[in-house]
């Protein structure tokens, strides 16, 4: 399965959490039905890009990027490259490559959490272009050795209670991230909890 088809089956698959968010997958969705180079930067203005939200275990802690362009926080993410697979792919490799986290330590979600559309004008000497942004989520713990890549100026975790000052989007994608690991996490104890003692 190419990129593209694995990315478009993601996409239109996916259970989007409320109206606002299905509206984005639909748009996503859309544009990649009909650009098959949607997925690729060459596909101007509007091209696909994936990210990854990294949380600490307990989900109290976000890690964060100051991009060097932008000169503001975001989460991980970036362009699909040649060689990537899948779109889950291509968010966990950024999120490895601007967090400089150990590969073996990123507890990486394949499903999406939040999809985002926005413009970026210190992108493409074309002119601005659209992000067509789907993210995952991960989880660490908030002990893991970290670094800032060349693309970022600083990575550093931020407790959720005493954020930098961030976009509505972001704040929305944490907090969507929030949830899904406190519900994993509720999951998992209730597994764990059904199984008989020996």
């Amino acid at each position: 399965m190419s990129l593209h088809a694995d990315a478009l089956a993601v996409v239109a698959g996916w259970t989007a959490p409320g109206q606002r968010q299905e509206a984005l997958r639909a748009e996503i969705a859309t544009h990649l039905g009909t650009h098959p180079t949607g997925v690729w930067r060459t596909c101007f203005p509007d091209h696909l890009t994936a990210g990854t939200i990294v949380l600490s275990d307990d989900a109290e802690h976000v890690l964060l990027n100051l991009h060097g362009k932008a000169r503001r926080w975001f989460a991980f993410g970036g362009h699909c490259e040649e060689g990537d697979v899948t779109l889950a792919a291509v968010a966990r490799r950024e999120a490895l490559e601007e967090s400089g986290l150990p590969a073996e330590m990123l507890r990486f979600d394949e499903t999406p959490v939040h999809m985002d559309i926005h413009t970026v004008d210190f992108c493409d000497p074309r002119g601005p272009v659209r992000h067509l942004d789907v993210r995952f989520v991960a989880t660490v713990p908030a002990t893991t050795a970290h670094r800032a890549s060349e693309e970022s100026l600083d990575v550093r975790w931020w407790p959720l209670a005493a954020l930098p000052e961030l976009g509505d989007e972001m704040l929305d994608l944490i907090d969507h991230a929030r949830r899904r690991v406190q519900s994993a996490s509720v999951g998992s104890s209730s597994r764990a909890a059904d199984q008989p003692s020996r």
